[in-house]
């Protein structure tokens, strides 16, 4: 199976800038507990779509943010 690249490159950047800030307020300890958790998934699955530039959640609504 191919996957095709949906995500454009301010999709992408807008990811990772979410997961660093993510990653920060962990670090400082300014987030802990099951929100940590929660948000720490989040954070690796954003970093992960952001890399393949390919997202699976936009599949089913036919979205595309890259530019043919």
């Amino acid at each position: 199976m191919k996957l095709n690249k949906n995500m454009g490159t301010l999709d992408r950047i807008i990811r990772l800038v979410i997961a660093a800030v993510i990653a920060v307020l962990y670090f400082t300890g300014n987030l802990s507990g099951l929100a940590a958790i929660i948000l720490g998934i989040l954070a690796v699955v954003f970093v992960v779509t952001s890399l393949v530039s390919f997202c699976p959640l936009y599949l089913p609504f036919g979205l595309s943010t890259r530019k043919q």
